[in-house]
C-alpha cells in the first residue's frame, strides 16, 4: 500500500464514525477478484455492510440478529505506526503489499459495540476458518493484532465457522430483508395486522404446513400470492413471531411458535 493511497483513504474517513457514519477501511471494489465478498444493508446501522469472506457475512447476521449488539463496523483499520512497532517488539514481519513491499494497514475484522443504552463496550473479534489456524503466519499476524488491541483495553478474540450456527444464520437470512415495513410494498400495516392476527391463531391452533397457512391467508385476504409468506418473514425478522432461530425454518413444515403472540394477549 502507497502513502498515496494511505492519504486518499485518510481522507474518505476510512475507520472513522459509528453507526451508519462509519465507513470501512475496505471495500470490496477495494480488493480484487474476492468471489466470496458480499454486501448487505444492516439493521442497526442502516448502512452497507463489506464482507470479505463467507464467514464474515454469516457471523454479521448472528450480531445483526443480536439484541445486545448495538453497532457493528466492519474492517477497522490498526494505526500503521503501532503495528510496524509491535511487529518489530515481537521480531514479526509486518504484513506488506505483495506489489509494492509496502506496510499495509492491517484491519480487524469486527468492532462490536454490546451492552445498552446505558452502558456498552466495544470488543474485536477476528475471523478465520479452523483450516487456516495451523499456519504460523496466520498466527503471527494475529498476534500483532491481539497486542495492539491489549494495548487499548480491548478484548480481542478470534471466530471461527465452529462459533457460528449454519441453521440459525440460514434462518436470519430468511428474514433478513423483510425487517422493514416497506419489503412488503404496497402492504399497508392496517393488513400486516390483520394477518398476524389470523396466522397467529392459525399456527397456535393446528398443526398444519406454513406454506398451507399462507396461502390460505392469502385467499381469504384477496392478496397477492405470497404476500402473508413475506408477512411472516417480516414478523420474525421485528420478534412478533418468537421461535426458535436455532430450528430451521421450513415453509413446508409448521412454524412452531415457542410464545404467544402479543396480538393475541
Amino acid at each position: 500500500m502507497t502513502a498515496r493511497l494511505r492519504e486518499k483513504r485518510r481522507k474518505e474517513g476510512r475507520g472513522l464514525g459509528r453507526g451508519h457514519d462509519y465507513k470501512p477501511e475496505l471495500r470490496i471494489q477495494d480488493v480484487a477478484s474476492i468471489g466470496l465478498a458480499t454486501r448487505v444493508r444492516g439493521w442497526k446501522t442502516g448502512r452497507v455492510h463489506h464482507f470479505m469472506s463467507q464467514l464474515e457475512w454469516f457471523f454479521f447476521y448472528v450480531l445483526d440478529w443480536s439484541p445486545s449488539v448495538l453497532d457493528i463496523r466492519e474492517q477497522f483499520p490498526l494505526d500503521l505506526d503501532e503495528t510496524l512497532a509491535i511487529a518489530q517488539q515481537l521480531c514479526i514481519r509486518h504484513p506488506t503489499d505483495v506489489k509494492t513491499k509496502q506496510p499495509i494497514v492491517m484491519t480487524t475484522d469486527f468492532i462490536i459495540t454490546v451492552g445498552n443504552a446505558l452502558h456498552n463496550v466495544d470488543v474485536a473479534r477476528t475471523i478465520k476458518y479452523r483450516n487456516k489456524l495451523s499456519s504460523l503466519r496466520v498466527i503471527e499476524k494475529f498476534e500483532i493484532e491481539r497486542v495492539y488491541w491489549a494495548n487499548r483495553g480491548v478484548d480481542w478474540g478470534i471466530i471461527t465457522e465452529a462459533d457460528v450456527s449454519r441453521e440459525f444464520v440460514n434462518n436470519v437470512q430468511w428474514v433478513h430483508s423483510h425487517k422493514d415495513l416497506e419489503s412488503l410494498a404496497p402492504i399497508a400495516q392496517g393488513t400486516v395486522n390483520v394477518v398476524e392476527h389470523h396466522l397467529a391463531l392459525k399456527l397456535i391452533s393446528k398443526d398444519s404446513p406454513l406454506k398451507s397457512l399462507a396461502e390460505q391467508s392469502d385467499r381469504i385476504f384477496a392478496l397477492k400470492a405470497g404476500t402473508s409468506l413475506a408477512v411472516v418473514r417480516h414478523l420474525i425478522a421485528n420478534r412478533r413471531f418468537r421461535i426458535d432461530m436455532n430450528i430451521p425454518i421450513r415453509p413446508e413444515l409448521p412454524l412452531r411458535l415457542i410464545s404467544k403472540p402479543a396480538i393475541l394477549q
